[in-house]
């Protein structure tokens, strides 16, 4: 559910120039409430709202619920009150995300195998090679709308650009249930008629830090120079020549088929908003482990952990943190979470859990990201790792020297026949601790496969 800003005066024929537009972007519209009415028709016209509970938020509305001002992160409790007659339904991600694999094979994978899945809406395809059969980037839009709506009873809206950045406004302002075709040429006019939230990346926070500088829209923006969007931008250079392209109508990235996982998360909503030091980090194990059998079984490993806090008032803040080296177990995320929890309260390292926050905390949980083949990552050891196997070879070696006794006395030339008992575990190299944890985490990845998910828990 988009709520990126539309000009209905951008929803017009911008020309019929084709070449080079070769990008397009596909949004399905209001796509789960869409869904639901497609296996409920009793629910067409009426207001449907995804999303139940008195702490839940709602993740998606159709558009007659949009008309009472309904959107997506809101709490479910205000939705009710802007709209009691809505429906109101439980989130189904097992039927949406089916549903979102057949649309994907049985339709756009017939135009091309050049598809970058965003989400489980939404999609850039590059149709370069496919024009040698369609011809126009817009007779394949028109084709997959069509075949869409006539298949699955959904329609999806079609953006077509030559870059990502610009198919995908073209997309947004096409909804709902349209398609948009930018020329090459038009590209910047298009992108500087927009406000700044109307380009994909510009939150409040920057926009808020822009507006700061005189800046109140994608037209102020490309007036500025690159040195001076860098002072605007807090220093951050990559940022500023993002949003120097960006306001011009380009784009440098390319569209990546089955584009690698950027991060793997886990959250949860407490039934009542809380202070208690000791339940926030309750669910912060519970989101490591569970993020943790994640990247395991998907043979992946990560470098970043981000903690988010979600507040009463609805405001959030994340902070992250990058590691020496790549991890796959809950018991290196957590003490990671905890430290960063710490830091974003302003809680002493030394204070203990049973500690009261000096906010009300709504929601939490936490991401990994860095993300690496477990198979290819070069891990090196910590000087913790090194001490631990130093330590544990002495011990070792002093157990051998214990354990090695004489079994027959001396010969009669002095040659000694005795044998020794050596240590049975001498070919095997030491075990640091993270290693032994992680062999406990593995086993307990096998217990849930074998029994279930909750047949067994972490404890850290």
């Amino acid at each position: 559910m988009s709520t990126a800003p539309r000009l209905a005066a951008a929803k017009r024929d911008w020309g019929h120039d084709e070449t080079g537009c070769t990008v397009l972007h596909i949004d399905m519209d209001a796509f789960y409430a869409s869904l639901e009415v497609a296996r409920h028709p009793e629910l067409r016209g009426r207001p449907v709202i995804i999303g139940t509970g008195p702490r839940s938020v709602v993740s998606a509305a159709s558009y007659e619920a949009r008309r009472y001002g309904i959107n997506s992160a809101m709490p479910s409790a205000r939705a009710r009150q802007l709209c009691p007659n809505g429906v109101f339904l439980p989130v189904d991600m097992k039927y949406y995300r089916m549903m979102s694999h057949r649309i994907f094979s049985e339709v756009f994978s017939q135009i091309t195998d050049r598809i970058e899945q965003v989400s489980v809406d939404e999609c850039y395809m590059d149709v370069s090679a496919a024009l040698l059969r369609w011809e126009r980037p817009s007779a394949i839009g028109a084709w997959m709308r069509r075949e869409v709506a006539s298949r699955y009873h959904v329609t999806c809206s079609v953006g077509i650009a030559a870059n990502k950045l610009v198919a995908k406004m073209a997309s947004t302002n096409a909804k709902p249930d349209g398609m948009l075709l930018i020329p090459v040429a038009r590209h910047a006019e298009f992108v500087q008629m927009m406000p700044l939230r109307g380009i994909p990346g510009i939150g409040p926070a920057l926009e808020k830090r822009l507006v700061a500088w005189g800046v109140n829209s994608v037209a102020d923006l490309a007036a500025m120079g690159e040195d001076a969007l860098v002072r605007a931008c807090g220093g951050s250079a990559t940022l500023a020549h993002g949003l120097y392209l960006a306001s011009r109508g380009l784009d440098e990235r390319v569209v990546e088929p089955r584009a690698p996982e950027k991060s793997i998360g886990a959250e949860r909503t407490f039934e009542e908003d809380t202070r208690d030091m000791r339940r926030v980090c309750g669910l912060l194990r519970w989101a490591c482990d569970d993020v943790a059998s994640s990247l395991r079984r998907r043979g992946l490993m990560a470098r970043t952990v981000t903690v988010k806090l979600r507040f009463s008032d609805l405001t959030y803040m994340t902070k992250a943190h990058t590691m020496e080296r790549p991890v796959d177990t809950a018991s290196a995320l957590y003490p990671q979470c905890v430290a960063l929890l710490r830091a974003m309260m302003d809680v002493a390292p030394s204070a203990g859990e049973d500690i009261s926050l000096p906010r009300e905390i709504r929601l939490a949980g936490m991401s990994a990201s860095g993300l690496v083949e477990a198979a290819g990552a070069v891990i090196q050891p910590t000087l913790d790792d090194l001490l631990e196997e130093a330590d544990a070879e002495t011990a070792r070696g002093k157990r051998a020297r214990q354990c090695s006794v004489p079994t027959a006395p001396p010969s009669a030339d002095g040659s000694d026949n005795s044998s020794t008992v050596k240590d049975q575990t001498s070919s095997s190299p030491p075990q640091t601790k993270a290693t032994r944890l992680r062999e406990a985490e593995q086993a307990l990845d096998a217990v849930r496969r074998k029994y279930g998910s909750k047949a067994a828990t972490l404890g850290l």
